[in-house]
């Protein structure tokens, strides 16, 4: 028991130089204790292994600042849980979360990429050519795993308009009852004058603000799905303008 409480706690309580325990790291300290007279990192694995302990596994998360935190966040986890103000959503309502990734280093190689053969593994060429920093704007159907992006050369609100225009001029969502847009405080969708600007071309379209301070948990995490696939577009032939998948 003693070897598992010490476990649960953070190495700097030890004076250790330490940001987490592994069992290479645990198992010294824990001799060196006079517990135990030798202790191998397997055995110490399997002591913690019976109450599911695992010093070395870590999740980053930022602890919530703003009093009206959960007021802020309430509405977008509702939408994530298909909820708006109080009701269920339709099928014909759809969540689009959407993000801009800037500075994006595309590269193309030198050399083809040769497919792998029998015997032989797939060869990448280790040289390549700059193409410039470019923005990578994705827009993610939350509760139906479609991702939808662009390559542009710079952000604003021409790029961020035509992201939209990809979305909402194709099934489903051109036909649809609401079509809710979470985005942050960019200022290429901030404001009366983006809403405005929006909805006279998208009736249907309803933009939620995420304020700053409340992008954390879940929120964070949907949010940061939308950019998973910025590894895509940083290695490429041929800079293609915008894709669905």
């Amino acid at each position: 028991m003693q070897v598992k409480a010490w476990a649960c706690e953070l190495p700097a309580t030890h004076h250790l130089p330490l940001s987490r325990w592994s069992t290479s790291d645990l198992a010294p300290e824990v001799c060196r204790s006079g517990w135990v007279a030798s202790l191998s990192g397997s055995t110490l694995w399997r002591w913690l292994h019976q109450d599911a302990i695992r010093p070395w596994y870590h999740r980053s998360w930022i602890f919530p600042r703003d009093p009206n935190f959960a007021d802020k966040a309430g509405r977008i986890l509702d939408l994530y849980g298909r909820t708006w103000e109080g009701s269920p959503l339709k099928d014909d309502v759809f969540v689009i979360s959407a993000d801009e990734k800037t500075s994006v280093q595309a590269r193309r190689r030198k050399y083809p990429t040769r497919a792998c053969r029998p015997r032989g593994t797939m060869q990448v060429e280790h040289e390549y050519f700059r193409c410039g920093a470019w923005t990578y704007i994705a827009g993610l159907d939350v509760h139906h795993a479609r991702i939808f992006g662009r390559c542009e050369t710079q952000n604003g609100i021409e790029p961020f308009d035509r992201l939209v225009e990809q979305v909402m001029t194709r099934p489903p969502y051109n036909d649809a009852r609401r079509v809710f847009w979470i985005v942050d405080n960019c200022s290429a969708h901030r404001g009366a004058r983006a809403v405005q600007r929006l909805q006279s071309t998208y009736p249907q379209l309803v933009r939620i603000p995420l304020k700053w301070g409340t992008d954390s948990g879940e929120v964070g995490q949907r949010r940061s799905e939308a950019t998973l696939v910025t590894a895509m577009i940083s290695e490429v032939p041929h800079m293609s303008q915008d894709f669905c998948c």
